[in-house]
Formats: C-alpha cells, sequence, structure tokens
C-alpha cells in the first residue's frame, strides 16, 4: 500500500449547486465531501455549477472532511470542471468512467499544470477512478497504476450494470467488485465501495448488514447519497473495540512467543502465526490513523 493514503471511511456527494445541502454538508460527520458536478447536476445547469466549486469547498470543509469534486466525462467538460476545481481547498478529483490509464495520464498532466500555475505543491490534489464500463474493466489493472495521485477506485455499480444490460445487485456486482478490490490491492489504492447498491436506503439495518458483508471482502470505505448513511458506513468501516483489543493480544502474545523462541502459538484453540500478526498490526495502524482523523474533526469543529 502507498504510505500516504488518507482515511476515506464515508464519501458523501453533495450537489454542488444545491444550496440547502451544501449548507449543511460540513455537519454530516463525514470523512470526504464530495462535491458532484457530474450526476446531480443538470446539462443546463454544469456551466454554473462549476463556478461554484472553489467558494463551496472552502464552506463544506469547515467540520474537517477532505474534499473531492466528481468531474463529467467527456474530456471537453472534464477539462473545464478541473479548471474550476484545482485549488487548496479541493483534495482530490474523481474521475468518471476512467477509460484507460492514457485518459488518467492526461488528467494528471491537466491538473499538475494547473497546480504550477496556482503556486500549490504538485501532488495535492488526488485521483479516485471509477470504472464504469466493461471497456474500462478489461484494463483495471493499468488504470490505477497511471498515476501517482491515486489513492482509490472503485465500480460505479448503477453504471457499470448499465452497460452490462444487467441490475445492479449483489449478486451481479460481487464478481468484478471482488476482482476490483484485488486490483486496487496490487496497485497500493484504497478499494472502494459496496458489494451491491448504494442507491437502496430504504432499511438501514439491511444497509448495515450490506456494508459490514462488504469491509468483510476488504473495502476501506464507500460512497454515500444520503446523510443516514454516513454514520453507519463511518462505523462499519472501522475496526471495533472488540477488534482492536483481540489486535493487541495477538501482538502481546506473539512477542512472549518469539521471546520464547517459537515462531507461532494458539490463542482459544487458534493457532496463530505470521499471517494473523500482519493483519492485527494492520488493523491497529487503521485504528490509530481513525483516531487521528477523528480528533482532527473535531478540533476543526469548534
Amino acid at each position: 500500500m502507498k504510505p500516504d493514503l488518507p482515511v476515506w471511511r464515508s464519501l458523501l456527494y453533495v450537489p454542488v449547486n444545491v444550496e440547502k445541502f451544501v449548507d449543511k454538508a460540513h455537519t454530516r460527520g463525514a470523512d470526504v465531501l464530495q462535491l458532484d458536478l457530474e450526476d446531480a447536476v443538470p446539462p443546463a445547469e454544469k456551466e454554473k455549477a462549476r463556478t461554484l466549486v472553489e467558494k463551496n469547498a472552502a464552506r463544506v470543509r469547515r467540520g474537517g472532511a477532505d474534499v473531492v469534486v466528481r468531474i463529467n466525462q467527456p474530456l471537453a467538460l472534464a477539462v473545464r470542471d478541473i479548471e474550476h476545481s484545482i485549488c487548496p481547498d479541493v483534495d482530490g478529483i474523481a474521475i468518471t468512467k476512467a477509460d484507460s490509464a492514457s485518459h488518467v495520464r492526461l488528467i494528471d498532466q491537466l491538473v499538475t499544470e494547473l497546480e504550477i500555475k496556482r503556486g500549490m505543491k504538485v501532488g495535492h490534489t488526488k485521483f479516485l477512478v471509477m470504472i464504469e464500463t466493461a471497456d474500462s474493466f478489461s484494463r483495471i489493472d493499468e488504470i490505477p497504476r497511471a498515476s501517482a495521485r491515486t489513492v482509490g477506485m472503485l465500480i460505479g455499480g448503477e453504471d457499470f450494470a448499465l452497460d452490462l444490460n444487467a441490475q445492479p445487485d449483489d449478486e451481479v456486482l460481487l464478481a468484478p467488485k471482488a476482482r476490483m478490490i484485488i486490483a486496487a490491492r496490487a496497485a497500493g489504492v484504497m478499494p472502494l465501495g459496496f458489494i451491491g447498491t448504494v442507491a437502496d436506503f430504504s432499511n438501514w439495518e439491511k444497509f448495515r448488514l450490506m456494508v459490514r458483508r462488504a469491509r468483510r471482502f476488504g473495502f476501506d470505505g464507500a460512497g454515500c447519497i444520503h446523510p443516514g448513511q454516513v454514520k453507519i458506513v463511518n462505523e462499519e468501516y472501522s475496526p471495533s473495540e472488540e477488534e482492536v483489543a483481540y489486535a493487541r493480544k495477538v501482538i502481546q502474545m506473539d512477542k512472549e512467543a518469539q521471546a520464547a523462541g517459537r515462531g507461532s502459538f494458539q490463542i482459544e484453540g487458534k493457532m496463530i502465526d505470521i499471517p494473523v500478526v500482519v493483519r492485527a498490526e494492520r488493523l491497529l495502524k487503521r485504528y490509530e490513523a481513525i483516531k487521528a482523523r477523528e480528533a482532527h474533526t473535531l478540533a476543526a469543529a469548534r
């Protein structure tokens, strides 16, 4: 994994041109507020919407959240979106319908030029790459490796299923999303999303179980389209207190085993060896990063 990956458990979509959503966005508790220039903005409003990005990015980050802008495809729209989005208050760009490595590199080149022109640190703006077609899925290994800016990858379930002429349910999306997790981990970036679709929030307990299942597959975070999803996603994509306690026990007993010259040991009838210890170390590292993020958010909200 890249050493500087952010903690982005929940990424709440906020239509950049809808004032009532922008005004309350900083109170929602999301790790990331994703200002949307794409599907949430009708074609006739896109030109005006992109002019609101810089001002609204500064507003929504007041509660300590990072800010990502979801841009449009095709490239002609994407370029204009990017020109209005590269600024200190925008932490990242979500590249919709990422087509190929060359597509991502072209956007990287434009973003670099704008960062230099605007006196920003080169590399400030991170990328999320979104796989949304069967064609781009065939290049799922090369796309997240195309730019050092890329920190996360996801499959846009609704658009991807549409391109397959399939339904966006968990049975259909299981195989491609599991494949995406492998590609993301191999590239050292965060796999984001759920096994099913984010569009269904009619039953909160069902939604929680879906998120919990998705974390078991290896996802680090996910987009949210309703504020009510944020708390559940943050909780389920964080280690529980029980998991943290068990991880600490594993690490302590591993130290004791090593001191006694043993490479493995048992806890409650289960053998513990190197992969289990490494998993425990990773869990504690993520737990500490989440706690640091929450402390930052709390300080920003005061």
